[in-house]
């Protein structure tokens, strides 16, 4: 169940849910809207229908499918855990949920053996207890709610951007500016319908970008999110024409360092606690591979 925020309306149903289910394709959510299986305020519609705010939207994937969501006994790197939440470092390379054709090696397969069925239901048997997402290779902290009470605090704080997410990051080029906010809409691309960019008509996508070392050719960054949008830190970086180290996606392919993914990682990430009411705050170390790269570019000669 997804509550459409005033900020995220204007757009098609249809682009709507591929934002919240990036694994699934364009014409499956087609499909699924005209099986009647996703609903607007308990109402089937259409594609084109442009969603609001305060929209209460149901999307149910067929029974047949969820069955093949199966526990797995998969290590995860448990940061913080109680009755309520589970803080995770989810390594590169790694899915967070299940989609059509890929319902086995996610994130929630590791995560229904471990909490054994002790997650939040609001968003269905494929994301259980996912509240927020990151990239399949990104790694980093996520938080995960394993109960309904929870999930609705945890969201409705990201609706209102008080949590704290902070991500480190390498990016090709050298910046200039010690610090800078990136403000700039992001949608779908217009030709690559797989790929978010820049566009006139997107959603307001704030980044907050504050520079921590600067090699020969690369940038060290820290990306504060201000607002979450899919990809938006790869795409604003593409924007300002400093791609993410190892993206080849958005511009900063290179087998220079032989990484298997963008240079990227969730390294903070800060919340209240849905029943305690404190603010917790939690760190990840950098992935091996990540700093790996830094140990190479610090070898070099560094720029003023």
């Amino acid at each position: 169940m997804f509550y459409v925020s005033e900020e995220d309306e204007g757009v098609r149903l249809d682009v709507y849910i591929a934002d919240q289910y990036q694994d699934l394709s364009r014409s499956y959510i087609q499909k699924l809207v005209k099986d009647d299986l996703i609903k607007v305020n308990q109402k089937p519609q259409k594609s084109r229908y442009i969603v609001k705010g305060g929209d209460e939207i149901e999307v149910l994937i067929p029974p047949a499918r969820e069955l093949e969501v199966q526990p797995q006994d998969i290590p995860i790197d448990v940061v913080y855990e109680d009755e309520d939440v589970i803080v995770l470092n989810k390594p590169q390379d790694m899915v967070v949920h299940p989609a059509p054709g890929n319902y086995k090696g996610t994130l929630v397969n590791a995560l229904l053996y471990h909490c054994k069925g002790s997650l939040s239901s609001i968003n269905g048997v494929i994301r259980p207890g996912i509240v927020h997402r990151i990239d399949k290779d990104t790694s980093g902290l996520l938080m995960v709610a394993k109960n309904n009470h929870s999930h609705k605090s945890l969201a409705e704080q990201l609706k209102e951007h008080s949590i704290t997410r902070k991500y480190h990051a390498i990016t090709l080029g050298i910046i200039k500016e010690n610090k800078a906010t990136i403000d700039a809409p992001i949608g779908r691309h217009p030709i690559h319908r797989l790929k978010m960019a820049v566009v006139q008509d997107g959603r307001r996508a704030i980044t907050h970008i504050n520079i921590l070392e600067r090699f020969k050719d690369h940038t060290y960054v820290e990306a504060k999110l201000e607002t979450g949008r899919t990809h938006q830190i790869r795409v604003h970086l593409s924007y300002i024409k400093h791609p993410l180290l190892g993206d080849d996606i958005y511009g900063g392919k290179t087998t220079k360092f032989n990484l298997s993914g963008q240079a990227l990682h969730a390294k903070v990430l800060g919340f209240v606690h849905p029943t305690k009411g404190e603010y917790m705050e939690f760190e990840a170390p950098l992935p091996p591979s990540f700093e790996k790269v830094l140990r190479v570019l610090r070898s070099s000669t560094i720029k003023p």
